[in-house]
């Protein structure tokens, strides 16, 4: 067992509160361990010191004078409530200033592609169903990566070459 389980267990051991098995390990940690045995014979000492000292028992009235003095704190009024409190008023203005700078942003319509598309694009894309129901399959296809992409014909540098290959 180590200090530390010895600690948890130290103080139902010493009630006998603790069942015999943990009161045999605590018993073999102590005899071996000298700074768990010291520490064990400290609480035995303050407890027998505890004990000498006489238990005081509260006078008959103590119960009844106590709640008397707690029905006599002041009760918060009524009108308490309306009285900001300063992390509310600071809350409602933050929130007051976010909203008032969320409206000065500018408006961008782009996430209702949906409604401003034109008849014909939506025509498009019902065209285009079989292919992009189909789009999955497609782009996860090994066999497109072998393929070279395309690349855009130049004909201004091709013109350009083949005219000072004649005139030049």
């Amino acid at each position: 067992m180590k200090c530390e389980d010895v600690s948890k267990e130290l103080i139902p051991y010493l009630d006998r509160r603790a069942n015999s098995a943990d009161r045999h390990e605590v018993e073999e940690h102590l005899a071996a361990c000298s700074a768990c045995h010291a520490r064990a014979e400290e609480l035995r000492r303050l407890w027998s010191v505890l004990d000498e000292v006489p238990i005081v028992e509260p006078s008959l009235g103590f119960d009844a004078r106590m709640r008397a003095r707690i029905a006599e704190e002041p009760q918060p009024r009524w009108f308490r409530w309306f009285v900001p409190q300063p992390r509310l008023a600071l809350s409602i203005a933050l929130l007051l200033a976010v909203s008032v700078w969320m409206s000065r942003l500018p408006q961008d319509n782009s996430g209702l592609a949906g409604s401003a598309q034109s008849e014909h694009e939506q025509f498009q894309v019902i065209k285009n169903l079989d292919v992009l129901e189909n789009y999955d399959v497609l782009s996860k296809f090994d066999a497109l990566d072998e393929v070279p992409a395309e690349q855009p014909a130049q004909p201004d540098k091709q013109n350009d070459q083949q005219q000072q290959d004649d005139g030049g």
